[in-house]
């Protein structure tokens, strides 16, 4: 093959295509598809990957350049990937390159640095000879001060200096170094016998290797440690030729101190084992299948997950596991890793990104065959896949907010199809379009109505927070929480508090004048941070100080809102200053590890009580949790977005499920000012399907999903007069060029309408088979591309949005 077809890594509307390269010689019958090579690209070398090879090329009579170099030996990306990656970029109109990148992790996004080198023979300003006098080429990051760096771009300009562009990989493997004897054992006792006392810590290195097995090879720290001796003491053995060393790679293994209790499949229930005999169906006749499985919390439905897994491994097929970014809990690792032991490769980004890249390379490797994982462990580079199965289905958090713009689940369902393999979607509170699909039939609906252990569902009571005020009580916690938290740590049992904080933070206003602190970048009030006493914008990280007095009418009343996790515990310590408080929060978890450690503490009884927000809401499985306490049950349900109220019962739903998941009996209390609201009163009874028809009445009303589809157009822009204009002229051009049944909504100001110094404006299509939809929005997006006169400006489509704002 003569020629490689390469995408290069640029992200620009009319460098999206793949593009002829020679193969050199050298690199003949070495390159092939779904490799990343090293080519030439205008002035630079950049990183590209072969997407095809060919033997002639269109291009062949003019000069074609060559490729430079490969970066890898084998290919990081299988045919199918290859092909997948197509699929996304055109399903989420994203330029080809953006779908590839996404598919790898971090570490293997290249990296480039600049290189200088002196080129002609003209002298050379003094300050500029002496950086180049002790080397022959110049980092870019090596140059000192911006006029050392002015005065080599005028070198640059009069050609005296050349600037190459060098493709690094970010991440090295990981190399330790191994210590062996390089004689013979007569030989070392023999040396050994000859040394002079003052030369113990070498004999006992040598006596070590003497009295060990033939062949014995460790590592040197290991050494170091086993005969307390120094590095030193290596290294003068070894130059002796006593003892040799060599470097092997080893894995990160984030999880190598941890022992894991090997389990034993259970005993199913009879709707346990209905579903699973389903699911084990299709596996046998090796079929696409998408499977609903509907169970109340604590229904066992990860029992189903490990036995339908250990039927695909049997078959010697592999399967990838997705569960949310959240429920990565320890106790999910431990279940898996339990029952399968090293056949598990785990990727969250808890992880860093060495072991994150050690992860991926065990899958690429095929020493795995089975991936646990978030979001983009869908793209595991299994070749054999036999099942995927996505936990907690109805979670917003496999959509990813950047380009590509995919949602695991189309993914998931996209392979399974082409390995013909099952996929199984598993949710208390499945998303309203996955449980219409099941209803229709385009998914099999697999129930399981009761828990494990025929235990009851917790008895869940609502409290009345306006009764409350009006009762004189001006605390966060209600009489009755008050009373049951009271109780439950009189009889030694655990409860769990949980803050809904999504979409309301703690914030400074003026108690005079009304005034609250905005982000002079976005429009958005900052969010006050008790740690440092600053105000932050989470949209742009802009950072300001607490004032002491209010900017507007100079008033020292100017105080923070909002309740906050640090301010909650600060209240329980108040009222009940004996209990034992965890909290959990962004702040007590950013550290590595952190989030495991309070988490097996509380596991372990060192807490009463475990306070914290969205982390604490899914997966989580302690014996002794017998109370739940929400102390903010309403505040997903003022967020401006159609999904809200559905969004309100998943949640509440899963937190109730952390109660009583044992032999004792869970009670739930909910603080709310809306009792009323279905989707509140609807999680006393846990009632799933009720909430499903209610709130499938409302969307048909208004035409959202799962009646219609959505495709979100939003407009950025520094002027927001320019901003409107062509979000009117975009919502024009839709509405001439969609169909009948399609609606346009807008243009209109995004809900948060200004972030970094952008305006920001949106329009909502809502429509039902819009098969000309994709064209035109590669149209508009086309057009702004081209159009110099609009290089100022953003346009970013979502065609299934999760996040309105």
């Amino acid at each position: 093959m003569n020629f490689a077809e390469v995408i290069v890594d640029v992200s620009t509307k009319n460098i999206d295509r793949p593009f002829d390269y020679k193969i050199p010689e050298n690199l003949k019958g070495m390159i092939k598809t779904g490799m990343r090579v090293i080519v030439p690209f205008g002035p630079r070398k950049i990183q590209g990957f072969v997407t095809a090879v060919k033997e002639t090329s269109d291009l062949a009579g003019k000069s074609v350049k060559e490729v430079e170099d490969l970066l890898d030996l084998t290919p990081v990306l299988t045919k199918e990937l290859m092909d997948l990656s197509s699929w996304l970029s055109d399903k989420t109109l994203s330029f080809k390159i953006t779908a590839l990148q996404a598919m790898l992790p971090a570490a293997l996004k290249a990296k480039y640095e600049k290189e200088l080198k002196i080129s002609g023979d003209d002298p050379l300003p003094p300050q500029i000879e002496r950086l180049f006098s002790e080397r022959k080429s110049l980092l870019y990051s090596d140059i000192p001060d911006r006029e050392t760096l002015k005065l080599i771009q005028k070198c640059v300009q009069k050609g005296n200096i050349d600037v190459t562009y060098q493709v690094k990989q970010k991440t090295n493997k990981k190399m330790i170094r191994m210590i062996q004897a390089k004689v013979p054992k007569e030989e070392l006792a023999k040396q050994a016998a000859g040394l002079s006392q003052n030369a113990s810590k070498q004999q006992a290195v040598l006596h070590f290797f003497i009295s060990g097995q033939e062949g014995l090879k460790l590592s040197a720290a290991d050494l170091c440690k086993k005969t307390n001796t120094s590095a030193a003491t290596l290294k003068a053995l070894i130059q002796k030729g006593l003892l040799q060393e060599s470097h092997e790679e080893v894995y990160r293994d984030p999880y190598q101190d941890r022992m894991f209790k090997k389990t034993k499949p259970l005993a199913l229930t009879d709707e346990q084992s209905a579903a699973y005999e389903s699911i084990r169906e299709t596996l046998d006749q090796d079929e696409h299948k998408v499977f609903l499985l509907h169970g109340v919390t604590g229904s066992g439905k990860t029992e189903i997950y490990l036995q339908s897994i250990e039927k695909v491994l049997a078959k010697g097929k592999e399967a990838i596991v997705l569960v949310p970014e959240i429920s990565l809990t320890p106790q999910m690792v431990n279940r898996f890793k339990g029952r399968f032991g090293s056949q598990v490769a785990v990727m969250h980004s808890g992880l860093s990104t060495g072991e994150k890249y050690d992860e991926w390379r065990k899958i690429h490797r095929n020493e795995v065959r089975l991936v646990v994982g978030a979001r983009s462990a869908i793209f595991a580079p299994f070749e054999n896949l036999g099942m995927i199965i996505i936990d907690e289905e109805h979670e917003s958090s496999y959509k990813q907010e950047e380009m590509p713009r995919y949602h695991a689940k189309e993914v998931a369902i996209k392979r399974a199809e082409h390995h013909s393999c099952p996929v199984v979607l598993g949710s208390a509170t499945p998303t309203l379009e996955s449980f219409a699909r099941a209803k229709k039939g385009v998914y099999e609906l697999l129930s399981l109505k009761s828990r494990v252990n025929q235990q009851v569902m917790p008895e869940v009571s609502l409290v009345d927070m306006r009764e409350e005020l009006r009762g004189g009580n001006r605390s966060m916690f209600s009489l009755e929480l008050m009373e049951q938290l009271e109780e439950t740590i009189a009889k030694g049992e655990q409860a769990v508090l949980f803050l809904n904080k999504r979409g309301y933070s703690s914030f400074v206003m003026c108690r005079d004048c009304g005034y609250v602190p905005q982000c002079p970048h976005c429009d958005i009030s900052m969010t006050y941070h008790r740690y440092g006493q600053r105000l932050k914008c989470h949209y742009c990280g802009h950072e300001e100080p607490v004032p002491n007095t209010c900017p507007e009418c100079g008033s020292e009343h100017i105080r923070f809102f909002g309740t906050g996790t640090q301010r909650v515990e600060e209240e329980l310590t108040k009222v009940l200053p004996n209990a034992r408080v965890i909290r959990m929060d962004v702040d007590t978890t950013s550290r590595k590890g952190s989030h495991e450690k309070l988490l097996s503490a509380f596991g372990e009884g060192k807490a009463d009580i475990l306070l914290g927000t969205q982390m604490i809401a899914k997966g989580l499985d302690f014996p002794n949790v017998t109370l739940v306490g929400v102390l903010s049950a309403d505040t997903t349900l003022h967020i401006p977005d159609f999904r809200s109220a559905e969004k309100t019962f998943q949640l509440l739903t899963q937190v109730s499920g952390r109660a009583g998941r044992h032999e004792k009996l869970g009670r739930v209390i909910i603080q709310t000012y809306t009792p009323s609201h279905y989707s509140i009163q609807l999680t006393k009874t846990h009632d799933y399907e009720s909430f499903f028809q209610q709130e499938m009445g409302h969307r048909r009303e208004q035409s959202y999903p799962p009646y219609y589809y959505l495709a979100l157009v939003t407009v950025s822009h520094e002027e927001v007069a320019k901003t409107a204009i062509i979000a009117d002229k975009i919502a024009h051009y839709l509405k001439a060029n969609c169909g009948a049944d399609a609606k346009i909504l807008g243009p209109a100001a995004s809900p948060i309408a200004r972030i970094k110094d952008r305006y920001r404006y949106q329009c909502v299509i809502k429509y039902k088979k819009e098969n000309q939809l994709s064209e035109v929005l590669k149209k508009i997006l086309e057009h702004y591309k081209r159009d110099i006169e609009q290089k100022h400006v953003t346009i970013s489509i979502d065609m299934n949005p999760y996040m309105m704002m």
